[in-house]
């Protein structure tokens, strides 16, 4: 069987799309195409405009095409982007090239989940804008290339039954996946710990349904500080503490228990630190659990309805939870810890963190001593399994 794998192409479970400008002027009433969002030129600026207010393009965000030498945060126009950060054909043609056989794909200017929407004046408007983009996703974006890409849908977070009517609306047009919070609280709602189970209309749909909950790294929409006036770059290099954060949050909210069928995905946050937070979990269980069951309080910290004597968190995370990784040696050195059926592959295409288009061949450099079922697991078999998601046929390369 090991012969018959092709270990030639990935999918990647993290990239990007920056919306192309069309999407909610085509999509909305025409007598609200100026509430939309939607863009304006001023000189040589370019803009987002929605509820008031302004958002240019970051640098960052379109990266592809460019030396790290010429990576900035300063805005850039669409005319200085390269295609693929916003034209779907383009996409395939840099997705070909760098051998990514299928692509899910975040927002960009909605933000990671949808507080775009959320913290708008009018949330029913908002509600509107939200659908239209979900109907762009899966129709044009993915429906464009079937197999291509694996949808992935966002939610009114600010009406979680709500949020479970969109969640099966899509499901029925083939969605699998929608953007979650790392961390809910710095958006101003309740976190997944809240007493008066704010989520389970949401988290109860996406276990039935089979969605998995995607939380991209800084979908709490905060860069977290070392110290008020540390460095940028080494609040950024500290970033992983908030995917681990995120994940330990799950581990003991009880979730998994109230509803098997749930799974996340921890988007861009790596996996090198997994094996010590799971271990370290493991001993905070075995030494702390029998004053927090008596109900004792610490501190003013919350005590938890988790059952401490069946929490089993190992067991917990294979079943539950999923690592990506771009460039991460120390994590695949560590698979076994992780577990191999834990970890998909990502790209971060267009961002600057991307390894393109030499996606396939970083990815080859980290992995290839595995043996081929277990690269091909990372490679694609995890993706396909976690997303239920049948990629189209390995691509005709002209002159390959």
């Amino acid at each position: 069987m090991a012969s018959d794998l092709n270990l030639d192409w990935l999918i990647s479970v993290d990239d990007h799309v920056l919306e192309p400008p069309h999407l909610w002027v085509d999509r909305v009433a025409t007598k609200d195409r100026d509430r939309a969002p939607h863009q304006v030129v001023e000189g040589n600026m370019e803009f987002w405009v929605y509820d008031g207010k302004r958002y240019p393009s970051s640098g960052l965000s379109a990266c592809a095409g460019k030396s790290k030498e010429e990576f900035s945060p300063e805005p850039v126009t669409y005319a200085e982007m390269r295609p693929g950060c916003y034209d779907s054909q383009a996409r395939l043609e840099d997705m070909d090239r760098a051998g990514i056989l299928a692509s899910l794909c975040f927002p960009t200017i909605t933000r990671f989940c949808g507080q775009l929407f959320m913290d708008a004046s009018d949330r029913d408007f908002g509600l509107v804008c939200l659908k239209a983009y979900n109907d762009w996703m899966m129709e044009e974006w993915c429906g464009s290339a079937p197999g291509r890409f694996i949808p992935l849908i966002l939610i009114p977070m600010w009406d979680p039954p709500l949020a479970a009517k969109e969640m099966e609306r899509c499901a029925e047009k083939g969605a699998t996946a929608f953007a979650f919070s790392e961390n809910p609280a710095p958006l101003g709602l309740p976190t997944i710990h809240d007493r008066d189970r704010y989520w389970d209309p949401v988290m109860s749909t996406a276990s039935d349904l089979g969605m998995v909950a995607s939380m991209h790294v800084g979908s709490s929409s905060q860069v977290p500080q070392i110290a008020p006036d540390s460095p940028f770059m080494a609040n950024l290099a500290w970033g992983a503490i908030r995917t681990s954060g995120a994940m330990l949050s799950w581990l003991f909210s009880g979730m998994f228990t109230r509803f098997p069928g749930l799974k996340i995905a921890l988007s861009e946050g790596e996996i090198g630190w997994m094996p010590y937070f799971l271990e370290r979990a493991e001993q905070v269980v075995d030494k702390q659990r029998y004053w927090v069951q008596r109900g004792v309080q610490f501190m003013e910290h919350a005590t938890t309805e988790v059952d401490m004597d069946t929490l089993n968190i190992r067991e917990l995370f294979r079943e539950h939870v999923f690592g990506c990784f771009i460039e991460d040696h120390h994590g695949i050195a560590s698979i076994d810890e992780i577990g191999e059926d834990n970890i998909m592959c990502e790209t971060d295409y267009p961002h600057s963190d991307s390894t393109w288009p030499n996606c396939i061949t970083v990815v080859k450099k980290i992995i290839g001593h595995l043996p081929p079922e277990t690269q091909y697991k990372l490679l694609r078999g995890n993706a396909e399994k976690l997303y239920r998601f049948t990629p189209a046929d390995i691509p005709v390369i002209a002159g390959a």
